[in-house]
């Protein structure tokens, strides 16, 4: 897994050659990513905010 996101990072740092198409891609491939677990991560995002603003609000009682 570490190899694998060293070439991704070096892929990335990488700017000889790479032309608007290649950022394309990368945007459509990030926004693949995005769309595929946006619910899961709504998901955890409430109930992150949710703890937070509970735990506020027991703060305030005290």
């Amino acid at each position: 897994m570490k190899i694998i996101m060293e070439k991704i990072l070096l892929f990335l740092r990488n700017e000889d050659g790479q032309t608007s198409t290649e950022y394309i891609l990368l945007v459509a491939v990030v926004a693949m990513i995005v769309f595929k677990f946006r619910e899961q991560a709504g998901q955890r995002l409430e109930q992150l905010t949710g703890k937070v603003f509970n735990k506020a609000d027991g703060m305030l009682d005290q």
